[in-house]
């Protein structure tokens, strides 16, 4: 992977280099299914906030065991979104699942506050977020290959 674009986040320390670990990633998409079943509940429940929360949050810990594959760990959630960024400018990751974490950044902001959230918001980001959890999955294959050569 081409760590260059990321230099200045690790120079501020919102990134840093760590020992590859699939036990952290394990942990991490153990997580992200956690989240994306209490996602799916919360979203037939209609509590379209919590469902847009917990949607948001099975993508970050899907992406995450994607940076402790990678070495990697954030400080911060936008550097995740500019780690997916750099995967996708390799050619590793699809454009439209780094715009979706995005989106669920800005989706998760909203709800939690600006109290900004509806069903629709709700009913489309646990779409993505499963479309995007199931997408990690796949990529953590080619990712600890990567990693450990």
């Amino acid at each position: 992977m081409e760590l260059e674009r990321l230099e200045q986040y690790f120079e501020t320390g919102q990134l840093r280099r760590i020992e590859p670990s699939p036990e952290l990633a394990a942990k991490e998409f153990k997580e992200a299914a956690y989240d994306m079943a209490g996602a799916k509940q919360a979203l037939a429940e209609k509590d379209y906030k919590w469902a847009t929360v917990k949607a948001y949050y099975a993508m970050f810990h899907s992406a995450k065991g994607i940076l402790f594959l990678l070495g990697l760990k954030e400080r911060a959630h936008f550097v995740i979104a500019e780690v997916l960024e750099q995967l996708s400018k390799d050619g590793k990751l699809e454009s439209a699942y780094v715009s979706a974490f995005k989106a669920g950044i800005a989706s998760r902001e909203g709800a939690d506050y600006n109290y900004t959230y509806s069903k629709e918001t709700a009913s489309e980001l646990v779409i993505m977020a499963g479309e995007f959890v199931a997408r990690m999955n796949r990529l953590k294959e080619m990712v600890w290959e990567l990693a450990t050569k």
